[in-house]
């Protein structure tokens, strides 16, 4: 125990010292405890109402930020919380307490920290025995870890009991599911051997079949004492039970889906005055058997400080990707870099998948294959920890601008693999899949969601144009293009072009053809003919370049509201109207922005330059835009009963009411909409409110973790909702409304390194002087950008580190300026400008580092 509180310590002044170069990347560095302070964000405020994460990509364990554990989420009502091994729960909770006194409850916690990779309960000073516990999840063990961290100033024994509390049960089937949890939960049984306990639930279950699950619990010190029994849940007994559905009390402490049981261990803690002596607890587990259950303790709890350590320097690597210097707006450069740590927190992997789909929920067949291992970025935790299509082709773009390489392209080639042998190698992409593997929606007999196979070869091309890994776009090429060929000869049923299915939104009165599909289905077509032409492949690009200008020179005339709408309808095809086979419906739905945010590969965005600049000035206005961004349904006249809950800014009468949740994603889309029109000034709003949400301590559940639904007129904030009842603590989506915006549209960076290129071209908002961004990775190598006002221009400076492509820098020329000349490296060159959304821009094929200096006339 002494040499794990030593290391405790070490990782103290790691910690301090690793972050200092972290705050402000390209200026004076802070000294002393502003150093910890970008790797770490605290609360003291209604710490009982807030939850806790900590993440490993084989763990998932959440209670709330006093270090309790309610019964959380609705996926199974109340059971999605506690601590998971995917794709099987362990424990309800543990919990513990120091000389009687129960921490989280006798003790509350004084301050709740949020760190990268961990976090860290300060339980103050009580009875002379001052209390801290640190929790982290190791990502190559099965494993929570959690240390606690007493000190005296006298020599004492300190009682120290732990209570655990099993809950092993699959991830799915949810609570109401045929069969449901009820019917596949099975009685745990609980043991004591060798200073752990073991929970085991062993059985057959219907649908699931037989099984066996295990967790171990233990600790670094030798218990004096143990028990077993039904309980067990420290303060939390007797247990507040909430029913499967229905009304519910506003905090459970249990579902009525649990059959798990409890068990506690003593210890008698010895501490010495002015040393702090660390106690290491471990929880670790599997669904294959007592055995690897074992092995996985036996991996996490060996070197739990070093384990520790590592996680932070993983982190800390992370971290140092894509560092942004944003001197007029330092709350979005934090964002930029707690976004990063989100996206690395929503990694998640499974192994031995056992592929089948449910036909969401109705039915549990044999397995249609396996798939041995998968990788991918958890949609949202703790109800949406799985792989998702739309959510991970929208992350893609955050993860690339992150420098997130790896777990992107892992993400894809799970879809893939999980696709072909579900959906029969047809090319449709699934929506939803389970740790398990089952597939929840989107199979070839349901509708799915059509936007996320149209958007699939637009990731595939993201991600290869970042990178340069040809290799990839090989391996997920036949895939892509089989994603269109069945959107084309399956999902057009009246030859119009236009695909019919389910897109983002899922509400009723929409026409069969949904508007973010159409507008996916475009930019796929153009990216999947870039694919095809490096690849030879002449017939397929011809096929994809001529189906887009087609669907291209029909767009706006098709899609446009009319009226005094001024926005693009979100479907059309209206099925109450089948004898007007395109009838615009308009709802005013978040999918209206979607023309606007999307980037074809040439880099213009899909909406005209008129349409896109009047819908967005539209969308800007409050019947669209709250306090923290973009609404999911605007508001307006409706002939819908509920009646119009807010501000009218047109005329057109909907048949729905309007929405006033606004969602990250949401906001995140205008924001990327706002900066392809180089609205930069209004682009604020919105990148600002996800950041607030994610850092703002008068809004933020969780520090430092961006939610899925920020405050909204028609949406309660999380933390005054039951824990029960909560949206997403950290969704991984959001982070696409803060990253791309900086890195791409703001700093320029705009690799195609599948076709050999790079292109730098800043936007510097006009009432900022610089920006920079350093380590952004590109292929194999990295980019460093500036962009600063001289006193008669702009200059951008880039450096280039293992990076070989053909180079273009330029700027987004200040309205109403036009270039004098342009020197790079202090000689004259030529150069081009050209008139785009964002601008007009100045670009200049350039060799080697350097920087272009742009004279205004």
């Amino acid at each position: 125990m002494r040499r794990a509180a030593v290391l405790v310590a070490v990782l103290v002044a790691v910690l301090a010292a690793a972050t200092s170069t972290l705050t402000a990347p390209v200026v004076a560095e802070p000294a002393g405890p502003d150093r910890v302070r970008a790797a770490e964000l605290s609360e003291t405020s209604r710490l009982g109402d807030r939850r806790a994460l900590v993440t490993g990509e084989r763990t998932i364990a959440m209670g709330d930020a006093n270090g309790l554990y309610p019964a959380t989420g609705w996926h199974v009502r109340g059971e999605m919380g506690g601590l998971w091994t995917p794709p099987v729960k362990l424990l309800d909770g543990i919990w513990f307490a120091v000389d009687g006194r129960w921490l989280g409850a006798d003790r509350p916690a004084d301050r709740y920290t949020a760190g990268w990779g961990y976090h860290r309960f300060d339980y103050g000073e009580a009875g002379g025995v001052r209390v801290d516990r640190v929790d982290f999840a190791p990502d190559d063990a099965r494993a929570t870890v959690i240390g606690l961290t007493l000190r005296a100033d006298t020599r004492r024994t300190v009682r120290l009991a732990m209570d655990a509390h099993s809950e092993l049960m699959p991830a799915y089937p949810w609570g109401w599911t045929t069969p449901g949890a009820a019917e596949v939960n099975l009685p745990d049984t609980g043991s004591y051997a060798d200073g752990r306990l073991t929970f085991r639930e062993r059985g057959t279950s219907p649908g699931t079949g037989a099984h066996d699950y295990a967790a171990v619990v233990g600790s670094s010190a030798r218990p004096v004492g143990h028990a077993l029994g039904d309980d067990h849940r420290g303060p939390q007994d007797p247990a507040v039970v909430c029913p499967a559905d229905g009304d519910a009390p506003p905090r459970c402490d249990d579902s009525v889906f649990g059959r798990g049981t409890g068990g506690r261990l003593d210890f008698a803690i010895p501490v010495r005055p002015g040393r702090a002596t660390t106690v290491w607890f471990t929880v670790a587990g599997s669904d294959q058997g007592l055995a690897e259950a074992r092995a996985e303790y036996a991996r996490a709890s060996r070197h739990p400080a070093e384990a520790l350590a590592a996680k932070v320097a993983d982190r800390l690597r992370v971290a140092r990707n894509t560092v942004v210097d944003l001197p007029g707006d330092r709350l979005l450069q934090r964002s930029v870099a707690w976004s990063k740590q989100n996206l690395a927190d929503s990694v998640q992997r499974a192994h031995d998948l056992e592929l089948r789909d449910t036909d969401e929920g109705g039915a549990y067949p044999p397995a249609a294959g396996t798939l041995e291992s998968a990788t991918w970025f958890g949609a949202g935790f703790p109800d949406y920890p799985w792989l998702f299509g739309t959510d991970g082709e929208y992350t893609a773009f955050a993860a690339v601008a992150a420098g997130q390489f790896e777990p992107i392209k892992a993400h894809l080639r799970a879809l893939r693999d999980v696709s072909e042998v579900v959906n029969d190698g047809s090319g449709k992409v699934v929506h939803e899949v389970v740790s398990t593997g089952d597939v929840y929606f989107g199979a070839n007999d349901d509708q799915g969601n059509t936007d996320e196979t149209v958007k699939f070869p637009s990731a595939v091309a993201l991600v290869w144009r970042w990178t340069g890994d040809d290799r990839f776009r090989d391996d997920l090429y036949d895939f892509a293009v089989r994603n269109l060929r069945y959107v084309d000869e399956h999902l057009d049923a009246d030859g119009d072009g236009w695909p019919e299915g389910l897109g983002n939104v899922e509400r009723p009165g929409m026409g069969e053809e949904k508007l973010d599909s159409a507008a996916y289905f475009v930019r796929g077509l153009l990216d999947l003919a870039d694919l095809a032409a490096s690849k030879g492949d002449t017939a397929t690009a011809n096929w994809a370049s001529d189906r887009a200008a087609g669907l291209l020179a029909r767009f706006e005339d098709t899609w446009w509201a009319g009226g005094d709408a001024d926005a693009y309808a979100e479907s059309i095809d209206d099925p109450e109207d089948p004898a007007n086979d395109n009838r615009p419906v308009f709802q005013r739905h978040w999918t209206g922005v979607a023309p606007m945010e999307i980037e074809l590969p040439d880099g213009a965005p899909l909406a005209s330059t008129a349409h896109g600049a009047t819908a967005l000035a539209r969308r800007e206005q409050d019947c669209y835009t709250g306090e923290f961004g973009l609404y999911h349904t605007g508001s307006g006249p409706t002939s819908a009963p509920e009646g119009n809950p807010g501000p009218s800014c047109d005329t057109v009468v909907s048949t729905v009411p309007g929405e006033r949740s606004t969602y990250s994603l949401n906001t995140a889309v205008m924001a990327v909409a706002e900066g392809n029109f180089g609205r930069l000034a209004q682009q604020r709003h919105y990148t600002r409110g996800n950041a607030r949400i994610q850092l703002d301590p008068s809004v933020w559940e969780t520090p430092g973790a961006m939610p899925e639904v920020a405050p909204s007129p028609d949406f309660v904030a999380n933390i005054d909702r039951p824990f029960h009842d909560r949206s997403m603590s950290l969704q991984a989506w959001g982070a696409y409304g803060v990253l791309w915006p900086v890195v791409h549209q703001h700093l320029g960076v705009a690799p195609d390194l599948g076709n050999g290129r790079l292109s730098v071209v800043p936007h510097l908002a006009e009432d900022r002087e610089r920006i920079a961004g350093r380590h952004i990775r590109v292929g194999r190598g990295t980019v460093d950008v500036s962009v600063r006002r001289t006193g008669a221009g702009l200059a951008v400076s880039t450096d280039l580190h293992r990076v070989r492509a053909d180079l273009t820098v330029g700027a987004v020329l200040p309205a109403g300026t036009r270039p004098a000349e342009v020197r790079y490296n202090g000689r004259v060159i030529a150069y081009r400008t050209v008139g785009t959304t964002r601008g007009v821009e100045v670009r200049a094929d350039v060799r080697g580092d350097g920087t272009l200096e742009v004279t205004f006339d």
